[in-house]
């Protein structure tokens, strides 16, 4: 087994315990959330919706909490690259179930269709999207033209 030289610098050890709080805090509160819903649609939706969060950021922040007390290596880079395409797909799934959670806390203002079928579209086609190996995921050079479809529907799905 060959020995790595790399020591841990202060900052990679507070991205690290960061990472590592903040995974725990959301799974507790996804339990919570669980725990405590005794049936209510919003509190089941608001569970789903943490462990859709901390699911797919686990992805990539495990990697990086390995990274920062072990160093990077070819495997490290794959696992981040393969964790932030994850995290890309768990994001969209997260504001998908985002304006559910808004339609049942408000339920008296109504999302016209139109606008409603237009994020779901643009949800598929950015999980699609997400797919295509053009996206380098695990390289440190990406595709731009991708990088700019990803804003255009993340920018379409907050409006």
């Amino acid at each position: 087994m060959k020995k790595s030289n790399y020591k841990p610098q202060i900052p990679d050890l507070m991205e690290a315990v960061f990472d590592a709080v903040y995974l725990t805090f959301d799974l507790a509160a996804a339990v919570l959330f669980f725990l405590f819903s005794k049936g209510n649609i919003l509190y089941v939706l608001y569970g789903i919706l943490t462990l859709t969060l901390c699911g797919g950021d686990a992805f990539h922040l495990v990697p990086r909490i390995i990274r920062a007390v072990r160093g990077t290596n070819d495997k490290i880079k794959r696992q981040l690259g393969i964790g932030l395409q994850v995290s890309s797909i768990t994001m969209t799934m997260f504001y998908i179930l985002l304006m559910y959670i808004w339609k049942y806390t408000f339920p008296e203002l109504k999302i016209p269709v139109v606008i409603e079928g237009v994020i779901w579209i643009s949800a598929v086609i950015r999980i699609v999207i997400c797919m295509f190996p053009q996206n380098n995921w695990c390289a440190e050079q990406t595709f731009e033209l991708f990088c700019t479809f990803f804003s255009y529907f993340v920018i379409i799905m907050h409006r």
